[in-house]
């Protein structure tokens, strides 16, 4: 029965964001829609012993982005500025695989922006020049200016890298940062370390993919993801274990706030959100100018 199942090969980073895409798995949805969906793993910056190469300032060299210009994976999803920028940059110069934006993806992943008691940060405003510890054109970066530019001017807003969650955590701790933006299940760890949550929102993965992968089957994959979402949203606490495999023992179900895992079926990526999305981005000079909703998109899988 397998010969018969169309394979593909989508990779992850962390487990908030590709959650849908384990559950699909798991729960057998993809063999449902007749695909054979292999998941390559690669470190992102949540896991407890994770390296540096997927925090690379070059999004190019970065583990997963380095696997699909190699032709390793058909398919990947980061957050929705970080896949702009990958879409946008191998569009607009040479040298690397096409990836084009596919879908709004099915995770919403919690950041949150974090102080350790001690600071006496106790609002946004209080941030004002001072260092905050991310990942660059990560979704931890992306994620802090958005929460931010509604509460500091743009030039007062002081992002530094501060290396992986863990390295974050113990920076922010050690005072060497006045805050660090963390995903989960890092928020939870740091509720528990007694640090505070300053402020916090959900960021939406974007789903991208080459021209190679074609509409058919990324409906299906993406039909098969909707129903993971489904099932996470049921029971969340059934699929909190890959979230607690990353912190590395760190963290006990009981520890994890699971409201903060929240996913929805994929959605076409629509050109008013590109047109905001890209806009935004570029006025921070976080992405190449020239691109258009034609050569970046392509909601091939609802056509």
């Amino acid at each position: 029965m397998t010969a018969s199942l169309k394979k593909v090969r989508a990779s992850m980073m962390n487990a908030i964001h590709d959650l849908p895409l384990l559950v699909a798995g798991d729960e057998g949805f993809f063999r449902d829609e007749g695909l054979d969906v292999e998941i390559v793993r690669t470190p992102g910056s949540g896991q407890r012993d994770s390296d540096h190469q997927a925090l690379r300032a070059n999004v190019f060299d970065r583990t997963m982005e380095a696997l699909y210009d190699q032709g390793a994976c058909d398919q990947f999803r980061m957050c929705e500025w970080g896949v702009m920028k990958r879409a946008v940059e191998s569009t607009v110069t040479s040298g690397h695989r096409a990836a084009k934006i596919v879908a709004l993806g099915s995770a919403m992943s919690t950041f949150a922006i974090v102080t350790d008691p001690k600071s006496r940060i106790y609002e946004p405003e209080q941030l004002k020049d001072k260092p905050i510890g991310v990942s660059p054109f990560n979704g931890s970066h992306f994620t802090t200016l958005k929460l931010l530019e509604g509460f500091l001017k743009r030039e007062q807003i002081r992002t530094t890298f501060a290396g992986t969650m863990k390295e974050r955590l113990d920076a922010v701790s050690r005072g060497e940062v006045a805050a660090v933006s963390l995903m989960e299940p890092w928020i939870s760890i740091a509720e528990k370390r007694g640090l505070r949550v300053l402020m916090e929102s959900h960021s939406t993965r974007s789903e991208a993919a080459g021209d190679e992968l074609d509409g058919a089957t990324l409906a299906k994959m993406f039909r098969a993801e909707a129903s993971a979402a489904e099932a996470i949203q049921k029971s969340p606490g059934r699929y909190a274990h890959y979230l607690i495999e990353e912190a590395g023992g760190l963290l006990e179900l009981k520890d994890l706030k699971l409201s903060r895992i929240l996913n929805a079926a994929p959605e076409p990526y629509t050109r008013e959100r590109f047109d905001h999305t890209y806009q935004w981005t570029l006025g921070w000079g976080l992405v190449a100018p020239g691109a258009t909703y034609e050569n970046t998109v392509d909601n091939r899988a609802w056509q």
